[in-house]
């Protein structure tokens, strides 16, 4: 059930059990009706109110917290590969980025992209990023599995990132490196949009 029908529901439940109990003090009439059926149908109405409403809110609020953990933990897979590039752009003097913004931080594969449009990094810095790249492959490549309990769209993209990282450990000069970087970085940006 999506989040704005169940709140729906809750309206609906709150607003019919306190009109029912307004009238069962206040109204007047009505006879065994409002005697014997309105305080049931108010007990009825406040039990789903709780039951379906507020228990599913909490349902789906744990549920987004589970998807959020696995979400972080496939984009934390990758952080070793994502400092690694950071570095290479490094300006001198300048601070990295930190472990939590590589993890967590959309904004961070933007600013790395429009480095490596404007940059090459130093051949130091790809074999690096190549050494990294095929440490890390045999563990995204194991991560599949997390991906598809997302969605199957999270799951396409990240296997379009785990064949990006295959590409660049197995590149073998500077031009394949860098368009195996950037593919991989294209795809961390689709994955980082889709919703969970």
């Amino acid at each position: 059930m999506s989040r704005l029908f169940i709140i729906a529901l809750m309206v609906v439940f709150g607003a019919l059990g306190i009109g029912l109990w307004l009238y069962f003090v206040f109204g007047t009439g009505g006879g065994q009706f409002r005697e014997e059926l309105v305080p049931e149908l108010v007990v009825f109405c406040i039990e789903a109110f709780f039951l379906v409403g507020l228990l599913g809110l909490i349902q789906r609020h744990l549920e987004h917290r589970r998807r959020k953990q696995m979400w972080l933990s496939l984009r934390g897979s990758f952080r070793d590969l994502l400092s690694q590039l950071d570095i290479a752009f490094l300006a001198p003097n300048a601070e990295p980025t930190s472990s939590r913004e590589l993890e967590r931080d959309p904004r961070v594969i933007d600013h790395l992209l429009a480095e490596l449009e404007r940059k090459h990094p130093d051949l130091d810095s790809l074999v690096a990023l190549k050494r990294e790249g095929d440490e890390s492959l045999s563990m995204t490549r194991d991560l599949v599995a997390v991906a598809a309990q997302l969605s199957a769209t999270h799951m396409n993209w990240w296997i379009a990132i785990v064949d990006s990282i295959r590409r660049l450990a197995e590149a073998t000069d500077r031009r394949a490196m860098e368009k195996a970087i950037h593919e991989m970085l294209v795809n961390i940006r689709e994955f980082d949009r889709l919703e969970f």
